[in-house]
């Protein structure tokens, strides 16, 4: 496991595209494995400032979104895939087709997490992985409990989860309750997995990545038995 401690998030976020770009510049029909959230916005931004200054092109690339909220269509301001088409899609030169977040709107969310599930395993998962944290210590919705499922699922919200995620809507009784997410088997099977961590809030759970051990209670640890893991954090956030 790299550890990689960034000046400040600006620093973070070109560090995090600079393995992106250099990944689709080697593999041109790379796979990417895409998070939501504040941390990774600046990285999108650097990857269409990179698009646009030429230096690299999507047209080939396949993405797939960790999950999406239970409840909202795609064209919901805060639905991820808005925000993706918002943050990175709409500004290059990517096939919209070949992007995946699992449908927040399917009437079958069984069927929905089983068919997600087979698009990752047909795309042989990511070449790169990157994910945000949760304060609680989740990636994707994965959050700490006694056991955690391994594929794609439909996972229920903590309380922590929908307080730090209210920011995002006009109350908190707005924020959906469920979600559906890839499991930590499905995460674990990228090539490479960049975890990201900005700000004074992460400084706590970000202690456990100095110690060998992992938990369930703590999602995010499991990452610790993959053998290509980088984590990129700012100084904040390192504290």
């Amino acid at each position: 496991m790299e550890i990689i401690v960034s000046k400040n998030y600006d620093e973070l976020s070109k560090k995090a595209a600079s393995f992106v770009i250099d990944l689709i510049k080697e593999k041109p029909d790379s796979v990417l494995g895409l998070a939501t959230g504040g941390t990774p916005e600046g990285m999108y931004a650097e990857l269409v400032k990179a698009y646009e200054a030429g230096k690299i092109s999507f047209k080939d690339v396949r993405t797939y979104n960790l999950d999406e909220y239970i409840g909202l269509d795609g064209n919901h301001e805060q639905s991820y895939r808005h925000f993706m088409n918002k943050q990175l899609f709409d500004h290059v030169d990517i096939d919209k087709n070949n992007t995946y977040v699992p449908n927040g709107k399917a009437e079958d969310l069984e069927a929905e997490c089983e068919n997600y599930e087979k698009i990752l395993k047909d795309l042989s998962y990511a070449d790169i992985q990157i994910l945000g944290i949760g304060t609680n210590g989740h990636i994707g919705f994965n959050e700490p409990a006694e056991e955690l499922i391994l594929p794609t699922h439909v996972e229920p919200l903590v309380e922590a989860t929908i307080e730090a995620n209210s920011r995002y809507f006009d109350s908190k009784d707005e924020v959906p309750k469920e979600a559906i997410s890839m499991g930590i088997g499905s995460i674990l099977k990228a090539k490479h997995i960049i975890l990201l961590a900005s700000g004074p809030s992460k400084n706590e759970i970000m202690k456990y990545f100095n110690n060998d051990k992992i938990s369930t209670n703590i999602p995010a640890s499991l990452i610790k038995l993959h053998p290509n893991v980088t984590i990129i954090m700012d100084e904040e956030a390192a504290k």
